[in-house]
């Protein structure tokens, strides 16, 4: 169980100075936020096309939930999550809706007329699939499938999950209260695993957050922490350039994993995925030293088997 619950607001009991222990997304700003820093870091950059291309796809997310507005009554849904201490919008539980589905469309419709001639075939079969071979593939690449998904049609079908998932989360009635316990890995509102970790700037300054790679939530968790498996003795910090680099990889020797960590204060651009993803070198030094990714990034979904 994890120990950010979502809760009815008057079970929040309001202390000063206490951390926010969940931030939601504003969504009228982190689709542009997030596709000029894929742009800005696709300038010189030896994957710049794959980061234009992702860019491309964040701006079809942002028309997408623009003229797709979804209005969900989550009342009932958050009762009966907490009573059972889930996470309120859990991938493993909640029941989709086909709203996801018109995102899809609407994706694929705005990527179209300028998709690279090798994507073209992967959304034509995407746009062809019926409604069920769609769901059926959305439940394996939640739940880490991605071989019975396929690494090409993944960031398409996640593109539009995430904006579904995104959506409600921004409607969600109630209000996070931290409670005691560990198990801060996977969001507290979808049970995802998070892209990356961010610390702050602003009025959270200093404070490290998890983004979610699905809900674009973000939650708290103490620096100098495994994010994976909370612990604190063996832990290292790498990076491609000096002491002060914006973006770090945080591994650790007890569980082996590693999560890029993001720092607001280095580079106050810094953004989750974009910088997840054009970090790339970093991974794979990180994982020569036999670290592995506990993170997932949109963009970047394994071959799988």
């Amino acid at each position: 169980m994890s120990s950010i619950r979502i809760v009815s607001p008057d079970e929040v009991v309001k202390t000063a100075g206490a951390i926010p222990p969940l931030l939601f997304a504003n969504l009228k700003s982190l689709y542009s936020r997030r596709a000029e820093r894929l742009r800005q870091l696709a300038e010189d950059h030896p994957l710049g096309d794959y980061l234009t291309f992702a860019a491309t796809v964040v701006d079809a997310q942002s028309h997408a939930q623009h003229d797709n507005p979804l209005k969900i009554d989550l009342t009932d849904t958050l009762k009966a999550a907490s009573d059972a201490g889930r996470p309120l919008l859990s991938v493993k539980t909640f029941p989709r809706s086909q709203h996801w589905q018109t995102l899809l469309a609407a994706i694929i419709a705005e990527l179209e007329p300028e998709a690279p001639e090798h994507v073209l075939p992967v959304l034509e079969s995407l746009k062809k699939m019926g409604s069920a071979e769609l769901e059926s593939l959305a439940s394996d690449l939640l739940a880490g499938e991605i071989g019975k998904v396929g690494s090409d049609k993944a960031p398409f079908l996640w593109a539009a999950l995430s904006v579904y998932w995104a959506q409600m989360a921004t409607q969600i009635p109630g209000k996070a209260r931290a409670e005691y316990g560990e198990e801060r890995h996977n969001c507290p509102v979808c049970d995802s695993a998070p892209v990356a970790s961010l610390v702050h700037i602003g009025t959270d300054a200093g404070l490290r957050y998890l983004h979610c790679s699905l809900c674009e939530s973000e939650w708290h968790m103490v620096r100098v922490k495994c994010s994976n498996c909370e612990q604190t003795g063996k832990l290292d910090y790498w990076s491609l350039d000096t002491e002060q680099a914006a973006v770090k990889a945080e591994s650790c020797g007890d569980c082996g994993s590693y999560l890029k960590i993001l720092y607001q204060d280095k580079d106050q651009n810094v953004e989750p995925v974009a910088d997840d993803l054009a970090s790339l070198v970093l991974d794979a030094k990180v994982e020569e030293e036999g670290f592995a990714r506990s993170g997932v990034n949109p963009f970047l979904f394994p071959s799988g088997e």
